[in-house]
């Protein structure tokens, strides 16, 4: 005869397994938590706390699709758990579905205010949509609910900026404590304030985190803002060479594609190269690439010499400082006789300077003396206003310089 309390084994066992699998991955023993949290769904398929934890892993290990089918299961089977909801937002989050994911994340804030992570993303969420002034509650309720948190005042700091409030400076100090890319992430956005001096280079986490934020937005955003670069780009190129489809072209920087559409017609085949993940989805989705690659850019094109006829850099070099790696890659990657279109933001006086919109200027002079150092001749120059920037014209300076 059966045990009367046989029908509930399987839970009590499933439970148990979960207790256990959770310790193994606050212990950092992913492996093993996922091993004993498949025993669970053997034992109980729509068990919703495995399901949850294993949505965790795989967001962190990078598999979006994954993590989003899981955390739909989790929340199925508890659509009022509050823990469910905020998992379920970041992810969306990171997938870029970020109106859906402000729409999980106020309903888990609803149930638990006081969710300190949850109040940040969905702050993060909404300031990545375009809206600061509706995240600027969250992001203080954040940074007030968890004061010893370096990541709520960095998110406080850049929603501040955003907003065009004070305050981005005091926010940005109280993240400096952490180490790591958060730290990093604060002392680059107090260099743009003027506090300090600016790096060579900002931290790659802050780029990657940009501008997958970004790439929802961003197509539109530019054009309200009378973006012209890679169009007048490829106007100044067409000066230099002809648009045949016969080069090896390389975007890089390559974001959503808005450039490569200027640049398809001098491919025989063309790449795309960027640091952020959501921008390279975008990129793909226009078809215009042969291969499109995620890869720091000199690292990329230090690892690739003689491989291109042509390496176009359009709203790219403002998000460094020092452009001699850059060119001296540039100019590595190329074949003798091929070329190279760029655009800076136009400084004077200084080599490079970061601005208050966390971009870098740059002197053309200084930049062609760079150039001419790679083995880069100019070609093609030509100043021209990139875009505008809260009523301001943005002034740059587009070059064309041929490998000898």
């Amino acid at each position: 005869m059966a045990s009367p309390n046989t029908a509930a084994d399987p839970q009590q066992r499933a439970g148990a397994l979960v207790r256990e699998g959770l310790a193994r991955q606050a212990a950092g023993d992913d492996q093993g938590a996922l091993a004993l949290y498949r025993q669970v769904f053997d034992l109980v398929p729509d068990e919703p706390n495995a399901a949850h934890l294993t949505g965790i892993i795989a967001r962190r290990r990078g598999d979006l699709e994954a993590a989003l089918t899981l955390s739909a299961r989790a929340l199925a089977q508890a659509p009022d758990s509050p823990v469910f909801l905020s998992a379920r937002g970041a992810t969306l989050a990171e997938a870029g579905r970020l109106e859906e994911a402000v729409a999980a994340l106020s309903r888990a804030v609803s149930i638990r205010p006081g969710d300190a992570v949850a109040r940040r993303n969905l702050g993060q969420a909404l300031c990545a949509l375009g809206r600061p002034g509706e995240a600027m509650p969250h992001l203080r309720e954040a940074a007030a609910v968890a004061p010893h948190d370096p990541e709520a005042w960095l998110a406080l700091a850049h929603g501040l900026r955003e907003a065009g409030a004070p305050g981005v400076a005091e926010a940005a100090r109280r993240a400096l404590a952490a180490g790591g890319a958060v730290g990093a992430q604060a002392r680059f956005l107090l260099a743009s304030l003027g506090e300090g001096r600016a790096p060579a280079r900002p931290p790659e986490s802050y780029v990657r985190t940009l501008f997958d934020g970004y790439a929802p937005r961003f197509d539109a955003d530019l054009a309200g803002l009378g973006y012209r670069t890679p169009a007048a780009l490829a106007a100044l190129l067409s000066g230099a060479v002809a648009p045949e489809g016969a080069l090896e072209v390389l975007d890089a920087g390559c974001g959503t594609g808005l450039s490569g559409e200027a640049l398809r017609p001098w491919a025989r085949r063309m790449t795309g190269v960027d640091l952020s993940p959501r921008m390279l989805d975008a990129a793909r989705r226009r078809g215009i690439y042969d291969a499109v690659e995620e890869a720091e850019l000199v690292g990329f094109l230090a690892a690739r010499p003689g491989a291109y006829d042509l390496v176009a850099a359009a709203d790219v070099l403002n998000y460094l400082g020092d452009l001699a790696p850059a060119l001296n890659a540039t100019a590595a990657a190329l074949r003798p006789g091929g070329y190279a279109a760029i655009s800076i933001e136009r400084g004077a006086g200084a080599p490079y300077a970061l601005g208050a919109g966390m971009r870098y200027r740059h002197d053309p002079a200084h930049v062609l003396n760079l150039a001419e150092a790679t083995r880069l001749e100019l070609v093609e120059l030509e100043d021209a206003t990139l875009r505008e920037e809260r009523g301001e014209a943005v002034a740059g300076t587009l070059m064309v310089l041929r490998r000898r």
